[in-house]
């Protein structure tokens, strides 16, 4: 396999045109996008966007790409997926059975990945390296070190980078948690989330005929070669090879909520232990400021949590909330903001739109992937405690277990030749 490592046209107009502003007008540097050219969008133009992965999640997003945005290609290693992909869009877009193909052949400005977990962050990574900006969907890593090694090189290459927790974009979910940070509660006194299941272990099943055109090596990227089996590939997510099961799914979304309204989007606990045993355990989690985060509700806002503060108890979920008392809020969004994000296919049209726009001012997006690391990282410890059983301390400044090297051999995971991580 044949990694993106080549500097695209793309990324040196935007350096030519940063030192070409610098020299005009002394330290203003103009954003790339701001100034048409060949291949690259101006301030009212379209952005150009590819598709990596074309499973049912991609699907959906690409129904939701606004006017500002035009696909001009998709990837996906399954080229009956592509076919049918085409088929359902009834789309002429070009198809590329390796993405790296497409980020050379195609004059893109930015890309959505929509490949499961496991595949997720090598792709991102090549297209920071090509200079196209990103939108990628949660959960954004299989492992934390993972999601370390991705900020560094959005950083580096100055992607626009847009993970796609779209409750960030959501006004019912931006007030609700911006009430509880900023106190509107009071002292908060306990958070309640749900108990996400985590994934099962691989435990062997029988090999079957890979079905024509399904590329399984390459579908397999960087983890263990299994044979094909049916519920491997496309029950990816309850499998610990591709997935953290719904501690990472549902909880990409829950925990990220968690985070926000505790204002800690750019951190994560200090200490975490286990409530009950096994892989779907219940979880506890202690942050810095002494707030405790209980992972143990058994039904409850898969979309974010329970928060109990000494004026009101307020639960937050997707695009709603509701308080207790229920007339504790006087100030709340008009119902009119909820109702753009009703309808079929988990609405994503505005997070995308937030996406489009900060390509253009090169400011950082609701779910900059800074957030998208930190919210999944949390996931991830859950489901660390849940195999080790015993209480861990973590430091979110270094992303380290603290005293316990063992759980450090779980930040990471060996990937297998021709798929490692390129250095930053």
């Amino acid at each position: 396999m044949t990694h993106h490592r080549t500097v695209s046209r793309r990324r040196f107009l935007r350096a030519a045109s940063a030192l070409g502003a610098a020299a005009v007008a002394g330290p203003t540097l103009v954003p790339r996008s701001a100034l048409a050219a060949p291949g690259r969008p101006g301030a009212n133009e379209q952005v150009i966007i590819g598709f990596i992965g074309t499973g049912g999640r991609s699907r959906q997003l690409m129904d939701h790409v606004p006017e500002g945005g035009r696909i001009v290609a998709i990837s996906d290693c399954n080229v009956q997926r592509m076919t049918e992909t085409l088929t359902q869009k009834k789309a002429e877009w070009k198809t590329y059975p390796y993405y790296e193909k497409m980020l050379d052949a195609e004059k893109l400005d930015a890309v959505v990945v929509g490949t499961p977990d496991h595949a997720r962050t090598l792709p991102c990574i090549h297209a920071c390296q090509a200079g196209l900006d990103v939108y990628a969907e949660k959960p954004l890593t299989l492992t934390i070190s993972e999601g370390r090694t991705l900020v560094r090189h959005a950083r580096k290459h100055k992607t626009v980078f847009q993970v796609g927790s779209q409750q960030r974009t959501m006004e019912m979910n931006r007030f609700a948690c911006e009430l509880v940070r900023s106190g509107g509660i009071g002292k908060i006194k306990a958070v309640q989330g749900v108990c996400y299941t985590g994934p099962r272990d691989y435990d062997g099943l029988p090999g079957q005929p890979v079905p024509e055109g399904d590329d399984w090596d390459r579908w397999q990227g960087p983890t263990a070669w299994r044979p094909f089996n049916h519920a491997l590939q496309f029950g990816w997510m309850g499998w610990r090879d591709y997935s953290g099961g719904e501690m990472t799914n549902w909880g990409a979304h829950g925990v990220d909520q968690i985070q926000w309204a505790l204002g800690m989007s750019e951190t994560g606990p200090v200490e975490l232990w286990p409530v009950t045993g096994g892989a779907h355990g219940k979880v506890r989690m202690r942050y810095a400021n002494g707030v405790v985060v209980s992972y143990e509700l058994e039904q409850g806002p898969q979309g974010g949590g329970i928060f109990t503060g000494e004026d009101c108890k307020i639960e937050i979920n997707r695009n709603k909330f509701t308080t207790n008392p229920p007339d504790f809020v006087k100030d709340g969004p008009e119902p009119a903001e909820a109702d753009k994000w009703e309808g079929a296919g988990w609405i994503a049209r505005p997070h995308i739109q937030n996406w489009l726009d900060c390509i253009k001012t090169r400011e950082k997006p609701n779910a900059d992937v800074e957030i998208g690391h930190r919210s999944i990282s949390v996931c991830h410890l859950a489901n660390i405690v849940r195999m080790l059983g015993r209480r861990l301390h973590w430091n979110p400044d270094e992303e380290r277990f603290v005293g316990d090297e063992e759980a450090n051999t779980y930040l990471a995971r060996p990937r297998r030749k021709e798929y490692e991580l390129p250095a930053v």
